[in-house]
């Protein structure tokens, strides 16, 4: 993770901008960006909260995790699923100036599998489908 205002390094890997705006002031070349999934941002109305709220860091998190979980977020998910299992270094950029509390925080939690990814998305979608069907079948 890093500000997309942050000079480009070499071991960047695959620069993902997670943001719904594009940053200020900041032109394509300079931001160097391989990948921009916007879809992925958290949705207007909830950034402009959390921007009002920056103590409800706890609530904006949940709420996020929420909006992940609709099925409209499913390709874009599935799509950073799929340049993180590359095996590549990925680099989730962002534009808030606090780097402890926005939703890149929130996304790379989920792709180091700190929190399990929203039902039915991911890679452990699948298995998680799988196992619970495996446990219905009678013996």
């Amino acid at each position: 993770m890093k500000r997309v205002y942050e000079a480009p390094a070499r071991g960047d890997g695959t620069r993902v901008l997670v943001d719904r705006l594009w940053p200020r002031g900041l032109t394509k070349e300079r931001a160097a960006v391989d990948k921009w999934l916007r879809d992925l941002a958290p949705s207007d109305g909830l950034r402009k909260w959390f921007h009002a709220r920056p103590g409800g860091w706890i609530a904006f998190r949940k709420r996020y995790l929420k909006e992940l979980a609709r099925p409209e977020s499913a390709p874009a998910l599935d799509e950073l699923y799929h340049l993180a299992n590359q095996r590549k270094r990925l680099t989730l950029l962002f534009a808030s100036k606090n780097e402890e509390y926005n939703n890149a925080v929130v996304l790379k939690d989920l792709l180091e599998g700190m929190r399990k990814p929203p039902t039915g998305t991911g890679p452990g979608g699948v298995r998680a489908v799988r196992d619970r069907q495996a446990k219905r079948m009678p013996r």
